[in-house]
């Protein structure tokens, strides 16, 4: 595929074929959740350079871009400059690709999880329902991640993040109690809910539609909860990682070596789904942190490449056999490694490339300059983390629009703010955000001066609080749709044990 464009037909008959491909569309997120392809993975003209090496690790691997105006054009460029040979524009771009469009993120976790439901029958309670029996026998179960539960939950819940429900959900159920699994909407609820069926434990259902079902039926969410699941004993432990091994055989997972790892000739993901606690008490080297849960919810974030090899850690508690049994079930080659050897300790760290050179100015610098109105500075990471905690006194603005002229960038650790500042003529913070605030700076939360529309990120229904209730029924309408939406498109390859 070293062509000047590449064809839809193209890449379908390599989706159905699952060999090595990577689509990516250019564009701002929101853009992107107003449609695209099945496999098509949001890849952001703006956050290029620090997403890719980890993203895409094998550099030739076949790529097929498109976006907006010139985006494509401008991303195979910078690709290319990465190291990045086998690159090519979509023919027609996006008004070319004569398939299905899917709205929203993560279209294929949520697409197959409503074929799961489907496939397998995973039982479900109404809100209602739930809500009169809250109290009497009922153990509810958080499958999201634990700031998602933190935020707002079902009274009662407790946190358990997906991958490690079969792990601890017995040392939370009393005998005879209904296990009910929810998440903020559908998907999570559903692959937690059958995660624990597959493994043997009876009466589980999922919560129907989750928070969201349970905010439309009138019923109060908990805020700022801190419920998790305690340590569970060596016994427990070994009984779920047998259960959860037995699941990932039906589904064709095995076990691989080392060498085997080593000769292989495509893409090949690491990934350790503990916890992130425990991912930094000591893991594997090459090996990314990806709590299973989120993996499986989010997989054309951490696994654009189809037709590559997923290399999952083996844990104790049979997480990563679980994960990989939903993976093989999505399509996926996934094996298994046992881990021995040395382990490096310490949160995972991504791959950034070498920084063009810029000039730099330092934090004191820069404090001195914002002082005196002698500097404007622009920060261009995303505007969530603008929201979330910036250095005062600077807008915010999407890479793609900023001016020529005397500008200082910075971005979160300084590489996107390097790169940017190569292009434009101007300087960049040294650190970034994050040396600025290493200084012992204070950083300025809330709104600032928003130079764009934060178009960058899209606001999910099932996100935060004050959501519109009219946007999250037409987000669970939209979900319904999906499977009849996977059945038009047919480059799934979607196989549910049943």
């Amino acid at each position: 595929m070293t062509s000047a464009a590449t064809t839809a037909g193209d890449v379908r008959r390599a989706l159905r074929d699952r060999t090595e491909i990577a689509l990516l569309d250019v564009r701002p997120e929101a853009r992107f959740a107003e449609g695209h392809p099945l496999f098509a993975a949001s890849f952001p003209l703006g956050r290029l350079e620090i997403e890719a090496f980890d993203r895409l690790p094998r550099r030739s691997v076949p790529i097929v871009v498109y976006g907006d105006g010139t985006d494509a054009t401008t991303a195979i460029q910078r690709l290319r400059s990465l190291g990045y040979p086998q690159v090519s524009e979509l023919a027609g771009g996006l008004a070319g690709w004569d398939g299905e469009l899917f709205r929203d993120v993560n279209a294929p976790s949520k697409a197959f999880g409503e074929l799961v439901e489907a496939c397998a029958g995973t039982p479900a309670v109404d809100p209602a329902e739930l809500s009169a029996r809250l109290g009497r026998d009922v153990v509810v179960l958080d499958a999201r991640r634990f700031e998602e539960y933190h935020t707002m939950s079902i009274p009662t819940a407790t946190s358990v993040p997906g991958a490690e429900l079969v792990l601890r959900a017995g040392a939370l159920a009393r005998p005879g109690a209904l296990i009910v699994v929810n998440c903020a909407g559908r998907t999570r609820s559903i692959i937690g809910a059958q995660s624990l069926i597959n493994a043997g434990l009876r009466n589980v259902v999922a919560l129907r539609n989750g928070t969201i079902g349970w905010t439309l039926a009138g019923l109060t969410l908990e805020r700022g909860q801190q419920r998790r699941a305690p340590d569970v004993p060596a016994a427990q432990a070994r009984r779920a990682r047998m259960a959860a091994r037995a699941v990932a055989r039906k589904a064709g997972v095995r076990h691989i070596s080392r060498a085997e790892v080593r000769r292989e000739q495509r893409t090949v993901y690491r990934f350790d789904v503990r916890s992130p606690g425990e991912y930094a008490a000591g893991h594997l080297p090459g090996f990314r942190s990806a709590p299973g849960g989120q993996l499986v919810q989010e997989t054309d974030w951490f696994a654009p490449v189809r037709g590559a090899l997923v290399v999952l850690a083996e844990d104790t508690g049979g997480r990563a056999a679980m994960t990989a049994s939903w993976l093989a079930q999505m399509g996926w080659e996934v094996v298994l490694l046992r881990v021995a050897g040395h382990l490096v300790s310490g949160p995972w760290q991504p791959t950034r490339p070498a920084l063009p050179a810029v000039p730099l100015i330092g934090p004191d610098e820069l404090d001195t300059g914002l002082r005196a109105g002698r500097a404007r500075l622009i920060d261009i990471d995303t505007s969530r983390q603008f929201l979330a905690g910036h250095i005062p006194g600077a807008a915010w603005a999407l890479r793609s629009d900023l001016p020529c002229g005397r500008l200082v960038l910075t971005s979160e650790d300084g590489t996107l703010a390097a790169f940017a500042a190569a292009e434009v003529g101007g300087t960049a913070l040294a650190g970034g955000t994050a040396g600025w605030a290493a200084s012992g700076r204070p950083l300025q939360a809330g709104q600032g001066e928003m130079l764009s529309a934060p178009e960058d990120a899209y606001r999910r229904p099932y996100e935060g609080t004050g959501v519109d209730p009219a946007a999250m029924q037409a987000y669970l309408d939209w979900e319904y749709g999906l499977v009849a939406q996977l059945e038009r498109d047919g480059t799934h390859g979607f196989a549910v044990l049943t």
